[in-house]
């Protein structure tokens, strides 16, 4: 029985590095394309400073009304707490001021402004009825202790535009990928927080 003990204890230890430390996650589905694909292994650092740009994990379930049972979506963080989101002729503004999207294509930045008649995003539930944003939306402020996520494959995605915000206790933690992948890649995942304002 004394082989019993080590494993034992490696089990232990395994399950507090998930719990409190990190985990690997598997991507499903294309929301966030192309800088993620479809079953590709993430690590997910959980107590990890959120900033605008940081893509998440976080459970569904109470976000999105489509999620019954608990389900982990991976997207990108755009709006804080208090932020102010709005979208002019297409372009995305925090605060006033410019996203700088370049982490994707500019077919995808497009989709964003694909139907021009949704009305005011003060209600989000709107936004969900049209299936896009407004061209000159209005501005709103993300509560406290929520967040306001996309994914980067805009066209496809289901995100804070159908359902609304992220609740803090929701986030599961902050992806990060490894060295499996590309440095061009890794820096719009890992980085891209550092580079989310436009420069003018």
């Amino acid at each position: 029985m004394s082989w019993l003990l080590p494993i034992l204890v490696g089990l232990a230890i395994a399950l507090l590095i998930r719990q409190f430390w990190f985990t690997l996650m598997r991507v499903d589905g294309t929301s966030m394309e192309p800088n993620l694909v479809n079953n590709e292994r993430v690590l997910v650092l959980r107590n990890q400073k959120i900033n605008r740009g940081s893509v998440i994990v976080f459970n569904a379930k109470g976000a999105d009304p489509s999620a019954t049972t608990n389900r982990d979506y991976v997207k990108r963080v755009i709006g804080l707490p208090g932020d102010r989101i709005s979208a002019i002729d297409g372009t995305l503004y925090v605060n006033d001021k410019k996203v700088n999207q370049d982490f994707i294509p500019q077919s995808e930045q497009a989709a964003t402004n694909a139907v021009n008649n949704v009305g005011n995003w003060e209600n989000l539930k709107e936004l969900g009825t049209h299936m896009s944003w407004s061209k000159n939306a209005s501005s709103f402020t993300v509560p406290n202790d929520e967040y306001f996520v996309l994914g980067d494959h805009r066209s496809v995605s289901n995100d804070s535009r159908y359902w609304g915000y992220v609740p803090k206790e929701n986030v599961v933690g902050s992806v990060k990928l490894s060295f499996w992948n590309n440095a061009k890649t890794k820096s719009k995942i890992n980085t891209e927080s550092q580079r989310f304002f436009a420069v003018n």
